[in-house]
């Protein structure tokens, strides 16, 4: 009789095994979850408290549509700006990126004094086109930079119209042209908006677009996780 018991207590045994299995990846799986949930929530906890820092401390203003004579194409979610004139014949088209780079302060200090984060000057970059409606083939481009309170020249070369500008051969660096030139097409580009005034413009609204871009970019990974 004994003999026939045996393999029913072996099946116990196996039962009793598989449920101790079941039990452990069942807990597993609870604790993995819980953990998984309160990532998820320490996560929120750390955007929203960002994003009320960042509207409490630094409130973005509601952008400019003009300046000037120019009208203001802002990109939500992107990293620059569009503006444009049309200037009797002439369109003048500019493309601003946000801050791109920085220089050192001009301002000079003592050898003993540390440079702060505040005295570099920020660097924007502006590509500026000057056409003449469906009258010309060509149209006028300029590579700037815009510093806070100056915009300098780079390049200046004439672009097809429709074509692509990345093989073309695009001239001497502006510095390398002849003093005269250069004075003239300062002159140029200052009869149509694009000068020192403009400069401080664009440092102003980008400031302003580096704070509202921010706010977007930590709402847009709350919304993600909150999903």
């Amino acid at each position: 009789m004994a003999r026939w018991l045996l393999p029913s207590r072996g099946l116990l045994r196996l039962k009793s095994l598989a449920s101790s299995s079941a039990s452990a990846v069942i807990s597993r799986s609870y604790i993995s979850e819980m953990r998984r949930s309160a990532l998820r929530e320490n996560l929120l906890r750390i955007l929203r408290t960002e994003i009320a820092y960042e509207v409490e401390s630094r409130p973005p203003s509601q952008p400019e549509a003009a300046f000037r004579s120019f009208d203001v194409d802002d990109r939500p979610g992107e990293q620059w700006i569009k503006l444009r004139w049309s200037r009797g014949r002439e369109e003048i088209k500019i493309e601003a990126t946000m801050f791109d780079g920085a220089a050192p302060s001009t301002r000079s200090a003592a050898p003993s004094e540390v440079a702060e984060a505040g005295d570099a000057r920020l660097h924007i970059t502006l590509m500026v086109e000057v056409s003449k409606g469906d009258d010309s083939e060509f149209a006028l481009q300029f590579a700037c930079s815009a510093w806070p309170d100056d915009i300098e020249v780079e390049k200046v070369f004439p672009v097809r119209r429709g074509h692509a500008t990345h093989r073309q051969y695009m001239g001497p660096d502006f510095k390398e042209l002849d003093e005269e030139m250069r004075d003239t097409l300062l002159e140029y580009l200052e009869e149509r908006g694009v000068n020192d005034e403009l400069a401080g413009f664009l440092h102003g609204y980008m400031a302003n677009k580096d704070r509202t871009e921010l706010v977007r970019w930590l709402r847009n990974i709350e919304t993600y996780v909150k999903k």
